[in-house]
């Protein structure tokens, strides 16, 4: 090589060079077999030792941040690197050490802000601990949701956090033979087959505070809107409706409960329903907030005045909730804390190994009053339950 030629770092796998004499960059022609095979196989630490001229076990340790090589050659690995697109082969680390660093997290719908909340919770707490997350989402379906599992434990995730979706009534995959011992962490919809680390709402009182908000505002024909009979968050949230009636000595009349699966045609089919009776409800409840939406612009389209005629609250908060009018009345379920929460038990259930002993968390929400519910139309408020 010219003394007027130097190597000048790399581009994109190839060497690049300059000429001193024109000041010209120019990376080395190669056979186009040699480029494909570059682009293909990933670089490792021998491509940075050689291109340094030190030995591999050098690349290593300045690698691993070591300091007992010199400070020059040490950062002349690094930059080399750097140039050649160096990343650890995370593979043969997970084999090596048995651990991936990573969590499988399987949601029913990313595209619902409580989901996207709950994986903000727990990704900022993995990634404090050194943890990447992979996310699945089953899109409520039973099949989606058993290939999600099978395929991150396949993946060698070190745990697995996740939330049922509606169609799920047998758990035969998230047990402990079909997890290969990975531990499992369930949140909001569980399971009570599996013996795991679980978060949940308060889904009994908060739907009790919220029937009982109702009827402090005179309402006295309150309606649910309730959810698949199978879900246990359903049927928490239905008792505690039922039971504040009973405390307020207010029949339960079963024309005033429906179950739904959540979707907007069944909810306006459902308030049709109601307005048809000879005795309407004057207040309605309905357990997911998106449902609680549906009904307000239902409401609106039949000139049906809210909450003046009658009141609508929900379960579940989003900034949506403040901007409709009227703001609807709903529980903020905090979901970022339950995502933190969630990841914490599996940092805990790591920790602990054999001696974790699995535990449930119960998050509280606030009832937060607006529009929706207040027959004075006052200012809306949080109230802690």
């Amino acid at each position: 090589m010219s003394n007027s030629v130097m190597k000048a770092g790399f581009v994109r796998g190839r060497q690049r060079f300059l000429c001193k004499a024109c000041n010209y960059h120019f990376t080395e022609e190669r056979p186009a077999g040699l480029l494909t095979e570059r682009r293909r196989r990933q670089t490792t630490i021998g491509d940075v030792a050689k291109a340094v001229g030190v030995a591999l076990s050098t690349v290593s340790r300045a690698l691993n941040g070591n300091t007992d090589i010199s400070p020059t050659t040490r950062q002349a690995i690094l930059d080399m690197a750097k140039q050649m697109d160096y990343h650890p082969n995370l593979l043969a680390q997970s084999l090596k050490s048995r651990e991936t660093h990573t969590l499988g997290v399987i949601i029913p719908d990313i595209e619902r802000p409580f989901f996207a909340k709950v994986v903000s919770g727990i990704q900022d707490v993995a990634s404090e601990s050194g943890y990447r997350v992979m996310i699945c989402q089953s899109k409520e379906s039973y099949e989606t949701e058993v290939s999600n599992v099978q395929a991150l434990v396949a993946s060698q995730v070190d745990g697995l956090l996740i939330c049922h979706s509606r169609e799920t009534e047998n758990f035969d995959h998230v047990k402990p033979q079909a997890c290969r011992g990975i531990p499992v962490v369930h949140f909001d919809r569980v399971s009570n087959e599996v013996n795991s680390a679980k978060v949940i709402l308060d889904d009994w009182n908060g739907a009790y505070n919220v029937t009982e908000h109702l009827i402090q505002q005179g309402a006295r024909r309150i309606a649910i809107l309730a959810g698949p009979e199978s879900l246990l968050i359903s049927r928490n949230r239905l008792t505690g409706y039922q039971h504040a009636l009973k405390r307020h000595h207010l029949p339960l009349r079963p024309e005033y409960e429906v179950h739904i699966e959540f979707q907007t045609d069944e909810a306006v089919t459902a308030l049709d329903k109601w307005l048809a009776l000879p005795e309407p409800p004057d207040a309605i409840f309905a357990i997911n907030y998106t449902n609680a939406f549906d009904l307000l612009v239902a409401l609106k389209k039949r000139g049906v005045r809210v909450p003046q005629d009658m009141a609508v609250v929900g379960f579940g908060d989003e900034f949506m909730a403040s901007m409709i009018e009227p703001g609807l009345t709903t529980v903020d379920l905090h979901p970022y804390r339950i995502g933190q929460q969630a990841a914490r038990l599996f940092l805990e259930q790591v920790k602990q190994k054999e001696f974790f002993q699995p535990r449930t968390l119960v998050i509280s929400g606030d009832l937060i009053i607006r529009q929706s519910s207040l027959k004075g139309l006052g200012e809306s408020f949080r109230l802690s339950i």
